[in-house]
């Protein structure tokens, strides 16, 4: 069995030894850190799976480290957020947070979302054969729903685990125009928060990876007015 290893930043002990006590139940490493400077410490001695981040931390805040993080690794990154407090939300997905967990939360809940977010995270660079049925093709795009894997003519193109999932809701509903509310519900799975430019942002990512051209789309095209469609043609 694949040894994991999980990263968990919280400058509150108590929730800190919590967790780490949950996921190493569950068979994971657990590596502690208590404000954001020792975690990026951290994680530069060790690779990680998935790496958990209090957003309110001493030195160096969750929302500054998941923002540098991001630009090191594809590893999901579970934010933890004061209750209701939809700017930090915002701010974690816009810079790259796959996911969000509120305090004070289940911990049930905790460990299925974490355990959820690993198996993608593993099937996305598994590498896997998959069937001729997983493959999703338009022009030079070529879209593996089993390996997660994603190639523009010879080229790999990594994407994140939430990318993806983006790429993923487009690409099974070619043609078709969608606002971004209706967007962040299918491949957010939550409420849409009002004036948020999280799906924007994530647009604007996919397009830089699988456009030739990010700012003459082929693919992912604008519809003035009203949102996004993805052109299969």
């Amino acid at each position: 069995m694949k040894e994991v290893n999980i990263l968990v930043v919280d400058d509150q002990e108590e929730i800190l030894n919590l967790l780490g006590k949950y996921l190493e139940r569950e068979g994971y490493n657990v590596d502690k850190a208590s404000d954001g400077e020792e975690g990026l410490i951290s994680f530069k001695k060790k690779k990680y799976d998935l790496i958990i981040l209090d957003v309110m931390m001493p030195k160096v805040d969750g929302i500054e480290v998941c923002k540098r993080l991001r630009n090191e690794t594809n590893a999901p990154i579970i934010m933890l957020t004061a209750k209701d407090d939809e700017i930090d939300k915002v701010l974690g997905l816009r810079i790259g947070a796959d996911d969000y967990i509120t305090k004070p939360f289940s911990m049930n809940e905790f460990v299925a979302r974490i355990n959820a977010h690993l198996r993608r995270y593993f099937v996305l660079n598994s590498g896997m054969a998959s069937k001729n049925e997983d493959l999703i093709s338009f022009k030079d795009l070529e879209i593996d729903l089993k390996s997660y894997a994603v190639h523009r003519g010879a080229k790999e193109i990594q994407l994140t685990a939430k990318e993806f999932e983006l790429l993923k809701f487009f690409a099974n509903n070619p043609n078709q125009v969608f606002t971004k509310a209706q967007i962040f519900k299918n491949v957010w799975d939550d409420t849409y928060i009002e004036d948020d430019n999280t799906v924007m942002v994530y647009i604007r990512r996919l397009r830089k990876k699988i456009e030739e051209n990010p700012e003459k789309p082929r693919f992912i095209q604008t519809v003035w007015g009203i949102g996004y469609k993805f052109v299969g043609e």
